[in-house]
């Protein structure tokens, strides 16, 4: 009976309750139970809108967030996929919470393997030799080869396995001064930013992170040990944006590095051509992530956007634009459509013109006291805190939790 009591109290000690507790940009805590009903209602949805006929072996480089996450879960639950995911995830520490990736890739294990799905993860710096070594070992001893390769890494920081060189990537424009309004998104404060010109260093910087060089890298690794399935495709996400953001966004530091993701799409297909392979870059809808919070400009700009989608009723989270993605682009039964430079679309409905001219009119009339009104900026916290696990319905967040989760596969 003491071994009993013993046991009830040290586990007891794990449980805490959890609230977000914000720095800046940064949430420094994740809620388990949260990710565990957002990844539940991802496969919901996935689900509730029929099987596709899509790719069975899937890699996703880049699982645990955001498009990554969102594609692992449409492979899975909507074409019954056996699937790999890579990530750099923060494992939890009594008293400590993981990171949210972390609490999402168990939660994903744990109902992929309750429906009887293959699904193992590796958890490390997805730009090192190292864990490319250790995911084409894995993919070659349970899955043979692979007919779908993801590649959705969002890091700032990169390190070049060849040449030892941590780059850093920045957010800057290129040629002049950007100045431009923005939104605390915590406070609902509309103000006036001004970002200083990248120089030439930091603009190859960021491309050496943000480009397509690991992605290539990737997919050299996995064709030259025969990993690949006959027909396989690959495909990285992008953005591109309105005229509103570009100086900032797609005419700046981020948009070199998106530019040369594209022109590497182009150079993978090459590659790939023996084996009936192709690449797409898949440019998708401006969503609320903790990167894009981070860039000036864009929360102002999402929470408008947010504000008409909704009205119009063509609104998509991740899962929605990733499910989309490929139910009617990737696996329709034909052709993959394609804009002028190759790139798939799904950014449709946010680039329509009734809907960025709604935005731009808005733009001139936001200000702190009219945002309330004319944006969704309850609609963006509310975003914010999902990706940490905060603010899900059917979550009883006054309640203790267990901050210490286990991802099956990770031993």
């Amino acid at each position: 009976m003491p071994e009993l009591v013993i046991a009830i109290l040290t586990n007891k000690q794990k449980n805490m309750i959890i609230e977000p507790r914000m720095r800046g940009f940064i949430c420094l805590t994740a809620h388990p139970d949260g990710a565990e009903q957002n990844v539940k209602n991802q496969i919901e949805y996935v689900k509730s809108k029929g099987a596709i006929a899509g790719a069975k072996k899937v890699l996703v480089i880049g699982a645990s967030t955001g498009f990554g996450l969102a594609s692992r879960i449409t492979s899975a639950f909507g074409s019954d996929a056996s699937t790999i995911g890579v990530f750099f995830e923060k494992p939890p520490v009594e008293g400590k919470t993981a990171s949210p990736g972390w609490y999402n890739s168990a939660a994903f294990e744990k109902e992929a393997h309750k429906a009887g799905l293959y699904a193992k993860s590796i958890n490390g710096d997805a730009f090192s030799n190292e864990i490319k070594r250790e995911t084409l070992d894995l993919i070659k001893a349970d899955l043979g080869q692979v007919d779908l390769v993801i590649y959705s890494l969002a890091s700032p920081v990169r390190t070049n396995p060849n040449t030892g060189v941590t780059h850093r990537s920045v957010l800057k424009p290129i040629g002049q001064t950007f100045t431009n309004k923005t939104v605390d998104f915590h406070t609902g404060k509309v103000s006036e930013v001004s970002i200083a010109p990248a120089n030439e260093e930091d603009i190859e910087n960021t491309v050496a992170v943000m480009g397509g060089e690991d992605w290539a890298m990737w997919i050299d690794a996995l064709k030259a040990e025969n990993l690949l399935a006959e027909g396989a495709v690959t495909v990285a996400y992008s953005y591109i944006g309105p005229g509103l953001t570009e100086a900032v966004y797609r005419k700046g530091t981020i948009g070199r590095a998106k530019d040369h993701l594209e022109a590497t799409a182009f150079t993978i297909t090459d590659s790939l051509e023996s084996i009936g392979g192709k690449a797409y870059v898949s440019v998708n809808k401006a969503l609320v992530t903790q990167a894009s919070s981070a860039i000036p400009v864009i929360p102002l700009y999402i929470s408008l956007l947010y504000k008409i989608m909704k009205e119009e009723g063509i609104h998509e989270g991740c899962i929605e634009q990733i499910q989309r993605l490929f139910q009617d682009r990737l696996y329709n039964g034909s052709d993959v459509p394609v804009d002028e430079k190759g790139r798939i679309r799904i950014d449709d409905w946010e680039m329509r013109d009734d809907v960025q001219e709604k935005v731009a009119n808005l733009w001139l009339e936001a200000t702190t006291e009219s945002l309330p009104e004319i944006g969704d900026l309850a609609g963006y916290r509310n975003d914010f805190l999902n990706l940490f696990g905060f603010e899900f319905a059917g979550v009883d967040y006054k309640a203790e939790a267990n901050e210490i989760v286990d991802i099956e596969s990770i031993k």
